[in-house]
């Protein structure tokens, strides 16, 4: 039986096409907001009030609110209440009640394709990584698995050139794509590379999501946001990770959390649901468990939805 989402999912997931109507700016989640209202280690602690006689016994002061641009998951009302300890840190994704075990217990090379039709046949789920050439696809595979060399990693932008999959804990997919935008390619191959890589998006029926790879250390590109365009059109679920989130580069890169608020601001214009974003680091591991949990209440709907 092939997994096929329900229609809330599809919601959840895939935005819309680009437009040029624009919503008013939301606010996203940053990580310190977490920690707002969080004293320093130097400050020393009140002198606790003296209790009054026959004063009634309060419980923990609630958590505050968090008003701002979030994905709710499936589960999770859109009237829900969320607070900060919902949220994952470095995201607007907030836990749902499919959240699961996120574990990666192994990870293992099954099979590299050349043509999407001779993709594995299993009716097991998949999330397809996919971004820019060199924005950091192969290193943030090899830090979700923790293998070294789960997938190929170079200095060539380019390096991949088919559809490779990672079967992890033997129940669900990672996919290695292409990148896009390798402009050292010949025509040739960045043609091959659309129309294969497409075919692919446009019938792998366990298809979950696609992991779109952002990279934060330099300003957005249109070229990510014209694929956003096309996954959207084409109701393809998606999340924006924002790889190197750790580099600083000189000159007009810029630091990694400034590109990521111009990106978020762009993003909020054009879509009228926030999509679903998260920071990473595969040098200093952010981001690596907040994305498994992610994609483990995703695909845990999917299997308990699937029809």
């Amino acid at each position: 039986m092939l997994l096929r989402p329900r229609t809330s999912l599809l919601r959840a997931l895939a935005p819309p096409p680009l437009t040029r109507a624009c919503v008013p700016a939301r606010r996203t989640l940053s990580a310190a907001a977490e920690a707002a209202g969080t004293a320093s280690a130097g400050d020393a602690a009140p002198a606790p009030a003296a209790p009054r006689k026959n004063a009634r016994k309060l419980g923990p002061p609630p958590m505050e609110i968090v008003k701002t641009a979030l994905f709710l998951p499936p589960g999770v009302e859109g009237d829900a209440a969320v607070t900060a300890d919902m949220v994952i840190p470095g995201s607007n994704i907030v836990v749902g009640p499919y959240a699961g075990d996120a574990r990666v217990k192994e990870a293992e090379f099954v099979k590299s394709s050349a043509r999407a039709r001779d993709c594995p046949k299993e009716d097991r789920p998949e999330f397809a990584v996919l971004g820019r050439s060199n924005v950091g696809k192969s290193s943030l595979i090899n830090a979700l698995t923790r293998r070294k060399e789960a997938a190929l990693t170079s200095k060539k932008p380019g390096k991949t050139q088919t559809i490779n999959h990672f079967l992890v804990n033997k129940s669900w997919y990672l996919v290695d794509l292409p990148g896009y935008g390798f402009a050292a390619a010949s025509q040739s191959a960045r043609m091959d590379w659309s129309s294969f890589t497409k075919g692919y998006f446009l019938n792998r029926d366990t298809l979950v999501g696609v992991l779109l790879l952002i990279d934060a250390s330099i300003p957005p590109q249109k070229i990510d946001l014209d694929c956003a365009n096309w996954l959207g059109r084409n109701n393809i679920g998606l999340t924006f990770v924002f790889t190197k989130c750790d580099k600083v580069k000189k000159g007009k890169g810029g630091r990694p959390d400034e590109n990521i608020k111009v990106f978020q601001e762009t993003i909020s214009g054009l879509y009228p649901d926030p999509p679903p974003w998260i920071m990473t680091s595969s040098v200093t591991g952010l981001g690596r468990d907040g994305l498994l949990l992610h994609m483990s209440q995703l695909r845990n709907y999917w299997d308990n939805e699937a029809i």
